[in-house]
């Protein structure tokens, strides 16, 4: 069975330092330890680096399910449920992309 990578992209209306603080927060109290969870990663973008092949996010989220069962009830979770109704309004721009990981 192959494993699933989620990751998140925010990009924030308010991205000052106390609402990405604020996403990073939810994003470890309500989204780290859901069952299937092999791997868990949140932090803000570095602004340092800044190519021209470098995305512009506020926040990046990575997840690593066991497998797409353990991802597809994480999306319906309780706990991710309440993280998307806490924070889903300061959300100007969400990307998401989920990979069937090899190797």
């Amino acid at each position: 069975m192959a494993r699933l990578a989620h990751h998140v992209f925010f990009t924030l209306k308010d991205n000052s330092d106390e609402a990405v603080e604020s996403l990073i927060t939810d994003c470890q109290t309500y989204l780290k330890d859901h069952d299937g969870v092999v791997d868990f990663a949140v932090g803000r973008r570095d602004v340092e680096l800044d190519r021209p092949v470098n995305a512009k996010y506020d926040v990046s989220l990575h997840v690593i399910f066991r497998d797409r069962a353990t991802h597809d009830a994480y999306q319906t979770a309780e706990k991710h449920v309440t993280f998307i109704e806490r924070q889903k309004e300061n959300w100007q721009q969400v990307q998401v992309c989920d990979s069937l990981l090899e190797g």
